[in-house]
């Protein structure tokens, strides 16, 4: 049995990739978690650029590792999580986090079936002479999938707008910042004229007592 070197860059990325999977939700530590999150995006990157989808491989470098990773960690790191307390608790998820799971391996079982049995269409699908695999995706992005890819870009704004809304609104323990007031307050509100009595007319009074 032979193996040409795609095939031992493949394994070794999938070995490296379950590893590192499996260390994100056991390990103890939550930025030893996120570290552990980062090297499963490195392999996942990797065997996409063996089934030469660069495009996807360089994206997920450089948006997932190089931008939001490096969010979690620096919020990770500033909330100071109570990792004993969070485990206290841990057991009450267990069948909501059941269910959950049972969904995601349902889902996957049947995009995996459908994509690999009973089918001869070869993987990687073969890049049209004269196109490179960037411009492929981007034609089936913005040419067969583009309202799919609307209506998903538009869930995105929504989702974001959500978010702003959600961390703007007033609450009682907390001091806000009424910008319009502060751009129309006048002198008059910053700053009052007290009449007082002169150091010498204190004294005055004071002998007359």
């Amino acid at each position: 049995m032979t193996f040409d070197p795609q095939s031992i860059f493949f394994y070794a990325f999938a070995t490296v990739l379950v590893i590192a999977a499996l260390r994100v939700i056991t390990a103890k530590n939550p930025v030893h978690a996120a570290l552990f999150l980062v090297l499963a995006f490195f392999n996942a990157a990797g065997i996409w650029m063996l089934l030469k989808a660069e495009f996807l491989s360089i994206a997920l470098i450089l948006v997932y590792v190089g931008a939001v990773m490096v969010l979690f960690l620096f919020v990770v790191m500033m909330l100071d999580l109570d990792v004993a307390h969070l485990r206290s608790q841990f057991k009450q998820f267990i069948p909501v986090a059941s269910i959950v799971g049972a969904v995601i391996v349902a889902e996957m079982t049947l995009v995996l079936v459908r994509g690999f049995v009973g089918t001869t269409r070869p993987y990687p699908m073969a890049v049209p002479p004269g196109e490179s695999n960037t411009m492929s995706l981007g034609k089936l992005i913005y040419g067969e999938y583009v309202f799919a890819f609307e209506i998903a870009g538009v869930i995105l704004l929504v989702a974001i707008v959500a978010a702003v809304a959600l961390t703007l609104r007033r609450r009682k323990d907390h001091k806000t910042q009424d910008i319009g007031s502060q751009v129309r307050t006048q002198a008059s509100d910053r700053l009052r004229i007290v009449s007082m009595a002169s150091e010498n007319q204190n004294r005055q009074i004071e002998k007359n007592k």
